[in-house]
């Protein structure tokens, strides 16, 4: 008897079907709002999270999508924190919502032109540009203290209440749930650019970058309009920050802020959008909890975590929650 022939792939069916909404995802999000009842003296904390989480998935969009590593991916949130600033502080746009979505767009400009010079180089070449980009854009906002305020940085940035009502309060109410909300916004375009055919050409040229030009795809201005999209996401993470702490230091375009989103990154998983999202509770917790417990030592404990899950849970915390799925027979 004849095998039956195979049936075809729908390819709108089976780009449709990442899209579809689980319910897991459901009560993820539904538990991301639990602070807010059960520990409303962490809500300052969990309005970092979710910042964090922003910048982790701008992140995740070229590196675990696109495959372009980076190490001063800092510069356009801190581009976006600083332009949130001076629109409030300088420039009299106080505005909280339309000072994000201006605010990343200055971080996408400068990302834009950026990438120009990102397509041209990879590896350890790739590497290097991206750390000088956010070296020198550091030390020009040290030495621009008529603008940025220097190592003073930039305090007292007032914002309008959100709709005229909610004002960003001590306790952390109202950022919580803007910086939340925005989150979810920004997640859910990012969900429709992965899983389009633009980002499955990402993917391609993540897997193998040589073989897809001959397949007719312009890798170089996929790469430039990725790039430009993650530094529009970090732009908006880092106006978030300046709009919920009302202030702006340097530390916004630090290395050590290029390095612990790639840590969140790594420890929540690349390529999986949720990863970012879980890295940065994961981080930020451990960090506030061990920085209690061992404020000499707490660094000693996060990089013991991280070595942990590169070793035990190479895909990151996400991604071996899908290998678990995959062994009890759940769909992955």
């Amino acid at each position: 008897m004849a095998a039956p022939a195979p049936t075809a792939i729908d390819p709108r069916r089976a780009l449709a079907e990442p899209l579809r909404w689980q319910w897991g995802e459901t009560v993820f999000w539904l538990a991301l709002l639990l602070p807010f009842v059960l520990a409303p003296t962490y809500l300052a904390l969990a309005s970092q999270i979710a910042i964090a989480a922003l910048f982790a998935l701008s992140l995740d969009l070229i590196l675990g999508y696109a495959g372009v590593i980076s190490l001063g991916h800092a510069a356009f949130f801190g581009i976006g924190a600083y332009f949130a600033a001076l629109l409030a502080q300088r420039w009299g746009w106080q505005e909280p919502f339309s000072g994000l979505v201006l605010s990343g767009v200055a971080a996408a400009v400068v990302g834009y032109l950026a990438s120009f010079l990102i397509v041209r180089v990879s590896r350890l070449a790739l590497l290097m540009v991206t750390l000088g980009l956010g070296v020198l854009l550091g030390e020009a906002a040290n030495h621009l203290t008529s603008i940025t305020g220097g190592n003073d940085g930039l305090h007292e940035i007032d914002v309008w209440p959100l709709l005229g009502r909610f004002t960003f309060d001590l306790y952390g109410r109202t950022a919580f749930l803007y910086t939340l909300g925005v989150l979810f916004l920004m997640f859910l375009g990012a969900r429709r650019i992965v899983q389009s055919p633009f980002g499955l050409s990402l993917r391609g040229l993540r897997e193998n970058a040589e073989r897809m030009p001959s397949l007719g795809v312009p890798s170089r201005r996929r790469i430039r309009t990725i790039y430009t999209i993650a530094a529009f996401y970090a732009g908006v993470a880092g106006a978030l920050l300046t709009q919920t702490t009302q202030s702006v230091a340097l530390d916004v375009l630090s290395f050590q802020r290029s390095a612990e989103v790639l840590i969140m990154l790594v420890l929540g998983g690349t390529g999986r959008l949720y990863g970012g999202i879980v890295g940065a509770m994961l981080f930020l917790v451990a960090r506030d909890q061990l920085a209690t417990m061992n404020p000499q030592y707490w660094l000693f404990w996060i990089g013991a975590l991280l070595i942990a899950v590169v070793l035990f849970v190479p895909g990151g915390i996400m991604g071996g929650v899908k290998a678990l799925r995959a062994r009890v027979g759940l769909r992955p």
